[in-house]
């Protein structure tokens, strides 16, 4: 009798173990979902409102707040990481990003209820943040396009733009810089007109696989007056018709919008690096200005948002897919 209770207990203890076991390897499922979905750290991802999220991070953004420059080696193991995402393996791109000090973590959107991973500098928890920036990948559907954000804080709430644009479409690649364009040595940390930073390194593993995008900026109201948005495709010309298809949507939303392939405006973007390469790979990018009045008027962002998503949402559906 004592021996089949022994039995019994060592059983129950192997089912348990087993048990165990498998919930593990559930929580930490790697690659494409039988949903479709690609995880990156575990399957059951907190939720959050990813704007909130994003907007908490830039709050303490300053001209004082720190930045150090990445060497060549740390800012091309960020970008061969999220190029390792984009392809579906999240388990392969954690060493490079634990080699250049970024954490990965998967997040769902309170609001669309998409899974996001989340690529994070470790340091900006510490005294000395080096301002590197964050990446946001959408993992319900392949990767078909970028918004990029590379002055966030300085061009006030393009950073709260971005998450919009981000949430307003599948398959889209937030790229967030990590600092205010100030906070460097000189014009170390403006990630619009630097080649050094992981920023662009990211922008640069993008554009190296066609991917359509749009860069956010802000300008004061009197740097164009009369004008609400100037809209460019930068060096290139790739972007012509989506920049035409996007001028049209914010006109349609009652903004007055200068267009750069049309006339000269100020604030055209044509010595943007991002663009610059965008341009040599004759790939699609569009630089838009949004005037101060527009970003800090809820009402107005949120137009502007919706009239950027016309343009995503047909990227979305007709972009090489980048992914498995």
């Amino acid at each position: 009798m004592a021996e089949m209770r022994r039995k019994s207990v060592t059983v129950a203890a192997v089912t348990v173990a087993f048990g165990l076991l498998l919930a593990g390897l559930s929580a930490y499922t790697i690659g494409w979902s039988s949903g479709g979905d690609r995880t990156a750290e575990g399957a059951d991802a907190p939720k959050v409102s990813l704007e909130r999220r994003i907007t908490d991070f830039t709050a303490g953004f300053g001209p004082d707040s720190g930045y150090r420059e990445p060497r060549r080696a740390e800012r091309q193991a960020v970008a061969d990481a999220v190029g390792l995402i984009l392809d579906g393996h999240p388990d392969r791109a954690r060493p490079p990003l634990a080699d250049a000090g970024f954490r990965l973590r998967t997040l769902t959107d309170s609001g669309t209820g998409r899974r996001y991973a989340e690529l994070s500098d470790r340091t900006e928890d510490t005294d000395a943040p080096r301002g590197w920036g964050r990446v946001y990948v959408d993992l319900s559907a392949p990767a078909r396009w970028s918004v990029q954000v590379p002055h966030p804080v300085s061009d006030e709430d393009t950073e709260r733009l971005g998450a919009r644009v981000l949430l307003g479409s599948p398959g889209g690649v937030l790229v967030l810089a990590g600092a205010h364009r100030r906070a460097g040595d000189g014009d170390a940390a403006d990630a619009a007109h630097r080649t050094d930073s992981v920023f662009d390194a990211v922008c640069d593993e993008l554009v190296r696989r066609g991917l359509p995008g749009v860069q956010l900026h802000g300008f004061a109201d009197d740097s164009a007056p009369g004008r609400d948005v100037v809209a460019s495709t930068g060096k290139g010309s790739a972007g012509r018709a989506d920049a035409r298809r996007l001028a049209a949507a914010l006109t349609a939303r009652h903004f007055s919008v200068c267009r750069a392939w049309v006339r000269n405006c100020p604030l055209e973007g044509r010595d943007n690096v991002q663009g610059r390469r965008a341009a040599a790979g004759h790939v699609t990018f569009l630089h838009v200005e949004f005037a101060r009045s527009v970003r800090t008027s809820e009402t107005r962002i949120r137009r502007a948002a919706t009239a950027v998503d016309t343009v995503t949402a047909r990227w979305a559906k007709d972009a090489p897919a980048t992914g498995p």
